[in-house]
């Protein structure tokens, strides 16, 4: 192969990203700038011109569709197996070391991964069992407290409560929760990045054997690097590795949920000599949509520094609207999007409807439902946290591990089969007396003669299924042994049961479960079942929550669901102050940046044309608000804004809020944006109509009193 390959068709940033000499590098790639085509570049660089040996490099993805994108693609261009090259995911890599490692480990063999859905069912059993009130001690604030701390790297005995009763009790819960995670054998997901760095600190001769391999670590996305993700890498690399970064300061969107920037902001002290290139040619957007995401970041303090730019087009002006209200707001996104569709010949799935918190997806939705057309939410529930799914797979985790207590839980009267709660609380307080499992609970039970016959019966039969299913998957293949287990299991019979659309959908998704464990792809280098690989699988994608496929609509989600995706058209809506950014975000030191890096995230997902809105008053909780235009929206140069208005709604353009508002809509001689005099309420604005004739309410927001709904012919409004 001709190396000039290996540089043709890349700008002059990118060749010196992926032909520099050996050593750290930090990659800086903004939006939109060819980063993975940088990573597989400089990957096939390392194996074809520096004769690295493929099993020297590590590589670290944050999806299992990157990953699986990155080794496509370097076999198209190298023309070589990547099967056995660690590339993956942190979980996938750490997960794979602690399979080959599980004894230094301190686990067992087949330990199981356990999804947030059963993690949180586990924590609500061992909240019960320390006689906590759940209401009080709510189950998901432990499960966040244990998370939190395994991404800081903290075990329980880690933690000082510092004699405070609060923090003192949350460290008793996380202790207990440990335990029995060691004595069911269950992992997980923070569990599974913590005891890998473990085991690199507290084995010496593993963490040398795998420094001694590899000599060249490549890391994507680097700004969303964790503190014990941070710390499993400088572990592993040591003195003698490589490290090759990539990442974006100003894409580092995931603060809450235990990202650190400023892992990549330090990276050139924690790794001297470090090279930096910046990619800032972007192949993505039109030149006025990063005119405006660069004006919007550049109010940042503390980047890193870079400005996108693109050899392309100048682009459409974007388009901003002020809406007289949420509901105004959504009719104009959807007459918007009517028009793209006409105009633009373009798909729905094209388009792309973004907003800061879930819950402005409700007024949108029956917006687009009033115009029957078709929308996604994407990032709804997904494929794995489906309940017929997920009873299913808690049927095939059993077969591979007993000790399983979670899936047993979860399937032990699922089909119905007369085990009560009662009956499960004394297994449990068995298992809890003998430390063992709810599995070798039911022996021990039976041996003691403390259960009724009846319950003794069920338990014993439903054991007796698990072993039969067992038996079964000896003789079958991976898809045979699901079909059987889901009718087996009963679990077909009782869906089917279940009338309507919701009952065929879970029947169509247990067989598309069934489509899955055929299209299974083993890894034969592995000394594991095809069973146990693809319950490990399973379990990865489910955590890394990638969302299913859809059909051609127009795609709503929240800002930080569109890190990665990109749209022909984007409407950013509800641009405005306590919205976005959030009230929170103004009170709490470097979240506003962060709500400011959302905000630039946003922008650069437009590749053709971007849409802004705000309403001037919005129902929050029950009340209006009237909050400002965002910052954000002012710090976008007015050259690149078009306002707009249209003739069913009222708008204020941004550079002049202070004129009287364009009449749009007129009832009984009063016009949306008027004011007002009542004689009891005094002065206020119209903000909406219902209704025709003596029919008509008026919805008038009074200065003092605040919102309200008059019958418009005995309201005796005064025009001022």
């Amino acid at each position: 192969m001709d190396v000039s390959d290996l540089l043709n068709d890349l700008n002059d940033a990118q060749r010196d990203a992926v032909a520099a000499p050996p050593g750290h590098m930090l990659v800086l790639a903004g939006a939109g700038s060819g980063k993975t085509r940088v990573l597989v570049h400089r990957i096939a660089w390392l194996i074809q011109v520096e004769r690295v040996s493929p099993h020297a490099i590590l590589a670290v993805t944050f999806t299992n569709k990157a990953a699986r994108e990155m080794r496509h693609r370097i076999e198209d261009m190298l023309g070589i197996p990547t099967r056995g090259l660690w590339i993956g995911t942190f979980h996938g890599l750490a997960h794979r070391l602690l399979k080959m490692h599980w004894q230094e480990a301190g686990l067992v063999q087949n330990f199981q991964i356990i999804d947030s859905d059963d993690q949180l069912r586990l924590i609500k059993r061992i909240v019960r069992e320390q006689g906590l009130d759940d209401s009080q001690w709510q189950p998901r604030t432990v499960q966040s407290f244990i998370n939190s701390h395994k991404d800081e790297g903290k075990r329980a005995a880690h933690i000082d409560s510092y004699g405070d009763y609060y923090q003192r009790t949350m460290q008793a819960l996380y202790q207990a929760y440990e335990e029995v995670c060691q004595r069911s054998g269950l992992v997980d997901f923070a569990e599974i990045l913590l005891r890998s760095h473990e085991l690199w600190l507290k084995k010496p001769d593993v963490l040398a054997q795998y420094r001694k391999r590899f000599s060249h670590i490549l890391v994507d996305e680097f700004q969303d690097t964790n503190t014990v993700q941070y710390a499993w890498l400088r572990v592993l690399a040591g003195s003698d590795s490589q490290v090759v970064a990539v990442g974006d300061d100003d894409q580092s969107i995931y603060g809450w949920r235990g990202a650190r920037i400023e892992n990549i902001q330090r990276f050139s002290e924690d790794f001297p000599v470090t090279r930096i290139v910046r990619l800032e040619q972007n192949y993505r957007s039109t030149a006025t949509i990063l005119k405006a995401a660069n004006a919007v970041i550049d109010n940042n303090p503390g980047r890193l520094g870079k400005e996108l730019w693109t050899a392309g087009e100048q682009g459409e002006p974007i388009e901003l609207y002020a809406a007289f209200n949420e509901y105004d707001e959504a009719r104009h996104v959807v007459d918007r999007i009517a028009d793209l569709l006409r105009d633009e010949q373009c798909r729905r799935q094209d388009i792309a409807v973004l907003y800061r918190s879930n819950a402005q997806s409700r007024v949108l939705e029956e917006a687009f439902l009033r115009a029957n057309m078709p929308y996604h939410i994407y990032g709804g529930q997904r494929f794995y946290e489906r309940l017929e799914i997920k009873h299913a797979m808690a049927y095939l985790k059993l077969i591979a591990n007993r000790l399983d207590d979670a899936a047993f839980e979860r399937v032990v009267n699922t089909p119905a089969r007369g085990i009560g709660n009662k009956t499960l609380e004394q297994l449990r307080q068995f298992a809890r007396d003998h430390g063992c499992s709810l599995w070798q609970a039911v022996d021990g039970l039976q041996a003691a003669g403390e259960l009724p016959g009846r319950a003794l019966n069920a338990l014993l039969q439903f054991r007796g299924l698990i072993d039969a299913l067992d038996e079964k998957a000896v003789d079958l293949v991976l898809e045979e042994l699901v079909e059987q287990v889901i009718a087996g299991s009963g679990l077909l019979a009782m869906f089917e049961k279940e009338k309507g659309e919701t009952g065929k959908n879970r029947i169509d998704n247990l067989q598309e479960l069934v489509n899955a464990a055929a299209s299974f792809d083993q890894d034969d280098s592995l000394e594991l079942s095809p069973l146990q690989q693809f319950l490990d699988t399973a379990a990865l994608d489910a955590g890394e929550g990638q969302a299913d496929d859809y059909v051609d609509s127009v795609q709503l989600m929240t800002l930080h669901s569109a890190k990665g995706l990109e749209f022909l058209f984007v409407f950013l809506v509800g641009m405005e102050e306590n919205l976005f950014p959030s009230r929170m975000s103004l009170d709490e030191p470097g979240r506003l940046e962060e709500e400011r890096r959302l905000c630039y995230v946003g922008i650069t997902r437009a590749m053709r044309k971007l849409f802004l809105s705000y309403a001037e008053t919005r129902r929050v909780y029950g009340d209006e608000s009237h909050n400002p235009v965002s910052r954000f929206v002012r710090e976008i140069p007015a050259e690149l804004l078009h306002e707009v208005r249209m003739q069913q709604a009222i708008s204020w353009p941004v550079s002049a809020r202070t004129q009287r508002p364009a009449v749009a809509q007129q009832v009984g001689g009063l016009a949306l944006g008027q004011r007002v005099f009542h004689n009891t309420f005094g002065e206020g604005v119209v903000l909406q109509f219902e209704g025709q004739a003596d029919n008509a309410r008026v919805q008038v927001n009074f200065d003092r009193q605040g919102s309200k709904w008059l019958v418009l012919q005995y309201a005796k409004l005064e025009v001022l």
